[in-house]
């Protein structure tokens, strides 16, 4: 019997290796640190997530959590969230964290680039709608801004306005002050971030999965 589970569960690493370009080695730590977070349990919650200690001065530590619950991280096609995920949800998000192989074709290494930047995109489009609005924005920027403890939420509200209307002025041209920008849509997420080095901002180190940080920032 156990040596039927043992190959039972090499056979299901093996598949989850293929599908996420972890090594063997990577998803058995990363399969005890899931049982670490979930107190050996077959789910996990958001309030397991939340007791990682690593994320707590992490300005994007609401979207990073809120991250492993959205549909479309998990590889599903779909909007929504769902309430606990399991070993293969976990690690499919863990995957958009995974530096990139040494030996990729630049094709291959532009598609991943991509996944990461969709991935970070969906974190700020909160309501799933395909585009990342001014509130939206906002929101973000204020709570970047209120962790660094300097300034008030009009001053946030009003460096998101100036910011977005900046990013407008990339993507589409000219714009009066006036003017209403309705969002940024993935596309131009892609042109506002084409020079941005995400291989060094997103990832996460293997070096003692018992401290895994996850890191995901400007």
């Amino acid at each position: 019997m156990g040596a039927s589970q043992s190959a039972r569960t090499e056979h299901e690493f093996q598949d989850l290796a293929d599908r996420t370009g972890f090594s063997l080695e990577q998803i058995g730590n990363l399969n005890k640190r899931f049982r670490q977070l979930s107190k050996n349990e077959e789910t996990l919650s958001r309030q397991d997530l939340a007791s990682i200690s690593a994320l707590d001065n992490n300005p994007l530590r609401a979207q990073i959590i809120n991250a492993f619950f959205d549909k479309r991280n998990l590889r599903q096609n779909e909007a929504g969230t769902v309430q606990v995920i399991g070993f293969e949800e976990f690690l499919m998000v863990m995957s958009h964290f995974r530096p990139a192989p040494m030996h990729i074709t630049e094709e291959e290494r532009e598609k991943l680039r991509r996944e990461k930047l969709r991935f970070v995109f969906n974190m700020h489009d909160t309501d799933s709608d395909g585009t990342i609005t001014l509130e939206e924005y906002r929101r973000a920027v204020e709570e970047l801004l209120s962790k660094a403890g300097t300034i008030g939420q009009e001053t946030a509200k009003a460096i998101a306005d100036a910011a977005m209307l900046e990013v407008a002025s990339t993507t589409r041209g000219k714009m009066e002050p006036d003017e209403f920008y309705e969002g940024i849509t993935f596309e131009n997420f892609l042109q506002i971030l084409k020079t941005f080095d995400i291989e060094t901002r997103m990832h996460v180190r293997f070096l003692n999965m018992d401290t895994a940080t996850m890191r995901c920032g400007k």
